[in-house]
């Protein structure tokens, strides 16, 4: 019998589309790096036809396919496609000041935001009722503010007493029908009401826009005749099924960062270092710490809208492959040519200088590629933006080392050729094989993995510890993880101020291998 031990991951950026295909080993037996398209199917199509065709018949071994992409965050930057959202806040009267949307950019809420109501309900952070939940506010609610596409529903604390949004989603489905799409906050992130409610508002209008890629990645798998599993990639470097992802897009927003970190790790063989992912607009720089993405604890802004759901902790620098640089000024970006660098950029016959021409005057950034004779003036120029890229990245460096010189420091992506070798804020400079497609490979080797909360007093720290482990566990298997061999990979523990008792909250993330494919299934 023919083993089915290959996995074909799949990340689509910017700039481009990467694939690749690893086998049961790890090792990578096929890569490319294809045009990302407009309808973003096109650029997934290409660069999974090719890495089957490098493959041939051994395409029948391929048992998973990993996707992880921007398209949601496209859709909230570009303000498009976006579904309506009808926005119910439980926390009257405690939390009226600040209404839902509040600080979203007007023209986001105008497009998203169908109606909203403050109601009863919520709780303190000790757990007790802030008032009473007014069940018949929220039916009137419903049935006055016209048409939506979604419900989103925030409570106060939820994460930690989550009974009450539990009982309104149920209400909902039974007074307007079980088809009703209800996205309850306590699933998106933690504490904090205004950055969960704007992360559950954003999940609620993403549903239709991430149903389009998933519909997508599903199609292009079946045209290719595969017999997989399919899943998307989420942004604390786990996996997650496809249902699992329509149901919670928001959660696939930092999975390019958090793929190229894992997989920048994984072609490495550092679990611990600083990664720096050169792709043709930015430089992405993170940090990989027990081979998982290293996590903001800061809130993060989308498009202009601030949310607190877990996001890798990532620093970007306007340097990449077409980053322009302007022989008049001296100026070295943030403009770029971007996919265009095959046209405009002086390499290839163009224009426009950029890094890429810079590097090329040291080294060969593209096979069968010369610069032409150059004026002095723009020779000048390309030779000192080498030197203000190394002092940008050194600078970016130290402020993720936290003083440390000695991390490694793993170089990956497209344009990995505009690292120095040696940089004062770094370790050892590391160029692990095939790391232009490190993100594809992020994807490819990832686990499934889920995420839970829990706040509890002092005395209880231990039962909530394992009331959010089991929690963390239940969404992990939802997420598509083998129900046999998931477990805890990581316990925090913050002391919450401003509580008449000692209070801890508990964030616990599981992860574990992919459930094993059985026959006849061909999505996840």
């Amino acid at each position: 019998m023919t083993a089915r031990d290959l996995a074909l991951g799949v990340d689509v950026g910017g700039t481009n589309t990467d694939a690749v295909i690893l086998d049961g080993t790890g090792a990578v037996l096929a890569h490319t790096k294809r045009p990302t398209t407009d309808d973003v199917t096109g650029g997934i199509r290409a660069s999974i036809a090719d890495v089957l065709a490098a493959i041939g018949p051994e395409r029948m071994r391929v048992s998973r396919v990993m996707l992880g992409t921007t398209h949601a965050t496209n859709a909230i930057v570009q303000r498009r496609a976006l579904d309506r959202v009808a926005m119910i806040r439980l926390g009257a009267p405690a939390a009226t000041e600040f209404p839902p949307l509040t600080g979203w950019p007007q023209d986001l809420a105008d497009m998203v935001l169908a109606g909203a109501a403050m109601v009863g309900g919520g709780h303190m952070v000790d757990g007790t009722p802030i008032s009473p939940l007014d069940r018949d506010g929220i039916r009137r609610f419903v049935d006055e503010v016209g048409d939506f596409d979604a419900i989103a529903v925030a409570g106060i604390f939820s994460p930690s007493s989550p009974e009450q949004e539990l009982e309104v989603a149920e209400m909902l489905r039974n007074h307007l029908g079980q088809d009703t799409r209800v996205f309850l906050s306590q699933d998106i992130g933690p504490t904090g009401l205004l950055e969960r409610e704007n992360a559950t508002v954003l999940n609620a209008a993403l549903y239709s826009v991430a149903l389009a890629v998933t519909d997508a990645l599903v199609t292009v798998v079946a045209e290719e005749g595969l017999e997989a599993q399919t899943f998307f990639a989420q942004n604390d470097g786990t996996l997650m099924s496809l249902d699992y992802a329509a149901q919670y897009p928001v959660l696939t927003i930092g999975s390019g960062p958090a793929n190229s970190i894992r997989g920048a790790a994984y072609l490495s063989g550092h679990d611990n270092a600083i990664v720096v992912d050169v792709g043709g607009t930015t430089s992405d720089l993170g940090v990989v710490v027990g081979g998982f993405p290293r996590e903001s604890t800061m809130p993060r802004e989308i498009g202009g809208v601030r949310t607190n759901f877990r996001m890798p902790d990532v620093l970007s620098v306007g340097i990449g492959g077409g980053t322009i640089v302007d022989v008049a000024t001296g100026r070295v970006g943030p403009e770029s040519v971007g996919y265009r660098i095959d046209r405009d950029a002086l390499l290839f016959g163009g224009t426009i200088p950029t890094l890429t021409d810079a590097a090329a005057m040291l080294t060969s950034p593209v096979a069968g590629r010369r610069l032409p004779a150059l004026p002095a003036a723009t020779t000048a120029a390309l030779k000192d933006a080498l030197g203000a890229v190394a002092d940008r990245l050194d600078a970016a460096v130290e402020r993720l080392s936290l003083g440390r010189a000695d991390i490694p420091l793993v170089v990956v992506g497209g344009g990995g050729f505009l690292v120095p070798d040696r940089l004062p804020s770094a370790g050892e400079v590391l160029r692990p094989d095939h790391g232009g497609v490190a993100n594809a490979v992020g994807a490819a080797i990832s686990l499934a993995g889920g995420r839970a909360d829990q706040m509890a007093p002092m005395g209880e720290r231990e039962s909530a510890i394992e009331q959010a482990s089991e929690a963390a566990i239940a969404k992990a298997i939802q997420a598509g993880a083998d129900p046999l061999e998931v477990s805890v990979v990581e316990v925090l523990e913050t002391h919450v101020p401003y509580t008449a008792q000692p209070t801890v909250n508990v964030s616990v993330k599981a992860a574990g291998p992919l459930a094993r494919l059985t026959a006849g299934v061909a999505s996840g």
